[in-house]
């Protein structure tokens, strides 16, 4: 299924590459800094850091979400072991969590 969606974009990718080798400047203001390369490689290159750009802010902004998770599998584990220590079983029988209607 990866492949399906991944081989146009793919395709398209090289044929944007192929047909923009045309060299540019590319030069920074204020420093006098300029860099000539092909259109296809700055462009590609300015969405690769726009896209790593965005993963990074994604990647910072669930780092709460992520952190209450963990600590709620923490507590969640500390019950479990609570409630197993409290209730040993009998030999033969199944642990059901509370509040489940399932046998």
């Amino acid at each position: 299924m990866r492949w399906v969606l991944a081989a146009p974009l793919l395709l398209l990718l090289v044929l944007f590459a192929v047909s923009n080798r045309a060299p540019v400047t590319l030069g920074l203001w204020p420093t006098g800094l300029a860099v000539e390369a092909p259109l296809a490689l700055i462009v590609l290159v300015a969405a690769a850091l726009g896209f790593l750009a965005g993963a990074l802010l994604l990647w910072v902004g669930a780092l709460g979400h992520r952190r209450r998770a963990r600590r709620a599998e923490a507590r969640l584990r500390k019950l479990e072991d609570a409630q197993a220590a409290a209730a040993p079983a009998a030999p033969g029988t199944v642990l059901r969590s509370a509040g489940s209607d399932r046998p």
